[in-house]
């Protein structure tokens, strides 16, 4: 008898325990949206990123990076797993970069890359992580 109790409990398993995992070039902006953990390495600098969709472009998200109760707006795109996100403390001007990839197997959930300050050549690794 728990046999077959644990096999309906294993048929009845929520919907997003049944989904798929998504390739990195698969990863699109849905799976984008939410919050994320910021971390740069090398500084121990960390910050937590809010991604919704982006009211005027349909495949693309904006939001906030929030830093220490530093505020910037937010605004990028993923395709192909290739991942791009442009900050800016004005909300006018970019004033870094962030360019990475989906890592592949992590379901969409993690991205690695390099965060660059506008104007500067070389630029600090970043994970940004779904929470």
């Amino acid at each position: 008898m728990r046999r077959w109790l644990w096999l309906l409990a294993l048929c009845a398993a929520p919907a997003w325990a049944q989904e798929s995992c998504p390739h990195a070039s698969e990863v699109g902006q849905s799976h984008m949206l939410g919050l994320w953990r910021a971390e740069l390495q090398g500084s121990g600098h960390a910050g937590t990123l809010l991604l919704e969709k982006h009211p005027h472009y349909a495949e693309s998200f904006r939001g906030t990076i929030n830093r220490n109760g530093e505020r910037r707006a937010v605004a990028g795109d993923v395709e192909d797993g290739e991942f791009t996100l442009e900050e800016s403390a004005d909300g006018k001007r970019i004033s870094a970069t962030w360019i990475g990839e989906v890592v592949e197997g992590s379901c969409g959930r993690e991205v690695r890359g390099t965060w660059t300050i506008d104007g500067e050549q070389t630029g600090r690794p970043f994970i940004l992580r779904k929470q």
